[in-house]
């Protein structure tokens, strides 16, 4: 009994405790109304503990009534989890009486012995319709669109769609934002737009959550009004670029009068609704767009708008056939889609690999917004002391009109001789003591005493002229010997087609690394699925026509390969396959799947070398 009370007692303090926390007051009301037409402002507090209210000055509007309090509560069960939610709301009815903007301020009250402020509102009064019965119709019900006329006849004032954009004059690849506004005073049911290709246009839909419509006063009509679509536009060429009309195929209800029953007259009010379509063309538009202007530095890289650069190292001290990273990220805001890599000069007879690049920005009204990080792989293979000179960045800035250059700090690295490495010679060619050999010195030319031969001696009759004749004889015989058991190897065409395998995937991974730089997606994915079935064909000794996902896991099988191994192959074939029939789908995943193909046949060379 004592645990059962215990147990209630901890659930009422759990309660008490989740009623107290997120108290939250806020008021409400439409942020647009007609002059002379009755609107609702609410003040909602998730608590019933009230003690004080105290109401804001409402300044420029006629109170009809209020405050009307209004109390609810509601209990819900959840998984064991039980939630209370108790709230207050009080609620006035106000009229405009003149046109302009207005704002109310924030509400105060009293609650759980703590005060608490509510937001502030805007509200904008517009003028009544001036259209002959209008008024009453599209102002009645703040927000609710009149009905059309009982023909069924739906005119282009009571629905259109209007084509704006936010500036009529850019540069080339300066964002451009086109919006598609809809004014009605009917009852809309649907909406749908086919978007043309706009030629000339890099074209990126924002993504928008609709509301509710809001009253506008346009042309002399107050107007239900919803942003339909918009569409960040980036120009790709200079000259009049044309934003041509778009047909809206939109579906109205229209009330028809019918017969004078006595049950549609007490709860239709004798009349019903029919669909009825409309198409709606939105007008032409014309963008004026400049080139970029002359003078572009050497490291421009295409981008239009505001960036910053930062970079950074992995490490400035480390081992001869060690790697390092550099790394470089782009962030700003524009066309960051369209930035191409900036290079690095590398130290000479450093090993360098294709940049990995991550894009992570999304789409804003100004444009493409985030950042693009470029991770450099390079491979030093002396000892010494190197730097890496500033990596510079170019691009034009579009609040100056210029070119703007950033760069980065250079890096020294100071690079220690490898363990296990082969030797190997450092030389600056300036003086004597400059030219070494890690390991060891260099013997110079000896000047002291040197023994030389008796004049009159012959080089006939000694070893050493036998071993003129001797050493090159010897050394054809090797040759043959040699050649001809490369002639029987040849013979064996499986063999060769066996050990030339990783030499043929390798070339052809070089055809897609080019493909990958010049952004040729499908024949990238052509050429990395050539250079996978290619290997396995070679390797396994069987005719590419006759390869199937089945016989490859098989035979990579029984060629002793792991099951791990053998599915990341396989994994592999199937994205290269869906890229080169869907590439919309998976843009962007280049240089993933290049490395993956590069890691996947090394790894399986290896594997395979092994188990023989």
């Amino acid at each position: 009994m004592k645990k059962i009370l215990f147990l209630l007692f901890a659930l009422l303090l759990a309660n008490v405790s989740a009623w107290a926390d997120g108290v939250q007051f806020t008021a409400s009301a439409p942020s647009a109304v007609v002059k002379g037409e009755q609107f609702r402002v609410s003040y909602t507090v998730t608590t019933q503990k009230v003690k004080e209210f105290r109401a804001p000055s409402f300044e420029g509007f006629e109170v009809l009534m209020g405050p009307s309090p209004s109390r609810s509560s509601s209990y819900s069960d959840f998984n064991g989890e039980v939630t209370r939610t108790s709230t207050i709301t009080y609620t006035y009815i106000l009229m405009g009486i003149k046109e302009g903007d207005y704002s109310i301020p924030a509400a105060t009250i009293v609650a759980d012995g703590e005060s608490k402020s509510s937001n502030s509102l805007k509200i904008k009064v517009l003028p009544p319709d001036q259209t002959a019965g209008a008024a009453q119709q599209a102002g009645r019900g703040q927000g609710r669109a009149s009905a059309a006329s009982s023909t069924g006849q739906i005119s282009n004032n009571d629905l259109f769609i209007t084509a704006t954009v936010n500036k009529t004059n850019a540069y080339e690849q300066e964002a451009i934002l086109l919006t598609y506004k809809v004014y009605f005073t009917v009852n809309l049911r649907e909406l749908e737009i086919k978007m043309p290709d706009l030629k000339g246009f890099l074209t990126q839909e924002v993504e928008l959550q609709r509301g509710q419509p809001t009253l506008e006063h346009y042309q002399g009509r107050n107007y239900n009004t919803i942003v339909w679509s918009q569409y960040v536009l980036f120009p790709q060429q200079a000259g009049k670029l044309e934003i041509p009309s778009i047909d809206f195929d939109a579906t109205v209800a229209v009330r028809t009068q019918r017969s004078m029953d006595p049950f549609d007259m007490f709860f239709n009010g004798g009349s019903s609704y029919v669909d009825v379509r409309k198409t709606i063309s939105t007008p032409k538009l014309t963008v004026n767009v400049s080139p970029l202007p002359s003078g572009k530095p050497a490291s421009f890289s295409g981008g239009v708008g505001e960036f910053d650069v930062k970079s950074s190292v992995t490490t400035t001290e480390l081992k001869a056939n060690e790697a390092v990273t550099l790394k470089l990220e782009i962030s700003g805001v524009g066309n960051m889609k369209l930035i191409s890599t900036p290079e690095v000069q590398w130290p000479q007879d450093f090993e360098t690999y294709d940049p990995k690049v991550d894009n992570k920005f999304s789409l804003t009204r100004n444009g493409l917004s985030g950042s693009k990080a470029i991770e450099y792989l390079a491979i030093p293979r002396h000892a010494g002391t190197f730097t890496i000179p500033p990596v510079e960045f170019s691009y034009f800035d579009l609040k100056t009109k210029t070119y703007k250059t950033l760069a980065t700090e250079p890096y020294e690295l100071t690079v220690a001789k490898g363990e296990g490495g082969s030797e190997q010679v450092v030389t600056s060619f300036t003086n004597k003591e400059d030219v070494r050999l890690i390991g060891q010195d260099i013997r110079y030319i000896k000047t002291g005493d040197v023994r030389l031969t008796p004049k009159g001696q012959f080089l006939f009759g000694t070893w050493g002229y036998f071993l003129w004749y001797i050493v090159p004889l010897v050394v054809l015989v090797a040759v043959i010997v040699i050649w001809r058991k490369r002639a029987v190897e040849n013979a064996n065409v499986t063999k060769v087609r066996n050990k030339n395998a990783n030499k043929m995937a390798v070339k052809r991974l070089k055809v897609a690394a080019k493909l990958l730089k010049e952004a040729r997606q499908e024949a990238f994915y052509e050429e990395v699925l050539k250079a996978l079935w290619g290997y396995i064909s070679d390797k396994m000794n069987i005719p590419v026509a006759s390869l199937s996902k089945d016989n490859v896991e098989q035979e990579l099988a029984q060629h002793g390969v792991d099951k791990a191994l053998s599915d990341e192959f396989l994994r592999l074939l199937n994205e290269c396959e869906f890229a080169r029939y869907a590439p919309s789908a998976v843009a962007g995943g280049m240089d993933k799947v290049y490395a993956a193909a590069i890691e996947v046949i090394s790894r399986m060379e290896s594997s395979i070398k092994r188990k023989k």
